[in-house]
């Protein structure tokens, strides 16, 4: 949060050990309410500049303590081992992405509905970066799991965001469809090593539904 200074993220204003001070977000807006309000395709696109500002570049050092996209996927590689399903073909799809590394950036980690806020006059600002590196095609996976189970697994809906995503930030489709299905993956082992399926069941349709749409 520090290193982004206030661009594209909210400002730090004070911070010690794991507990941050950050301006309040002031604005009415919501990205999940224009998303439920037939504005999906807008609410996608500012994710998408949110997400642009985060990955420019900057003269400063890199902010140190940024976890490897290799190593944010730990967890996946375990579960694909025990499924021959769509946790498998998630496992393969991201080794598929991590031996063709493309544009590298510093990542947030987890964009989605809930993580970019109003700021007022200051526009939509992100919190709750994880502090990553790596592909930038991967921080918009999650957009395509929110804002919930109903708008995520909208017939069509998934198809619709790709185009707008793959537009608005200029990355290709096929890409972005296996960082979707590659990021879902983990987001279900993650719930299932939890002991949560229940919770698991909305990236595992959303991986399903990537899948298809890539072939």
């Amino acid at each position: 949060m520090q290193w982004w200074n206030g661009d594209g993220a909210a400002r730090a204003l004070a911070y010690e050990g794991d507990a941050l001070l950050m301006e309040r977000a002031t604005g009415a807006g919501s990205l999940s309410a224009m998303a439920h309000k037939d504005h999906d395709d807008e609410a996608s696109r500012i994710l998408c500049a949110v997400a642009a500002r985060l990955h420019a570049p900057r003269v400063q050092p890199l902010p140190p303590g940024l976890i490897p996209l290799e190593r944010w996927f730990a967890d996946l590689w375990p579960a694909a081992a025990r499924d021959s399903g769509i946790l498998a073909r998630a496992a393969e799809t991201a080794r598929s992405l991590f031996a063709n590394p493309r544009e590298p950036a510093v990542l947030h980690g987890d964009i989605h509905h809930g993580n970019v806020l109003d700021f007022g006059i200051r526009g939509w600002l992100a919190i709750d970066p994880k502090g990553l590196t790596g592909d930038r095609g991967f921080d918009f996976a999650n957009i395509f799991c929110n804002p919930d189970a109903a708008i995520a697994t909208a017939p069509g809906r998934l198809a619709r965001q790709v185009a707008v995503v793959a537009e608005t930030a200029r990355i290709e489709r096929t890409r972005l469809l296996q960082w979707i299905v590659a990021y879902a993956g983990l987001s279900a082992a993650w719930h299932l090593d939890d002991g949560d399926a229940e919770s698991a069941k909305l990236p595992l349709m959303v991986a399903e539904i990537a899948l298809q749409a890539a072939g």
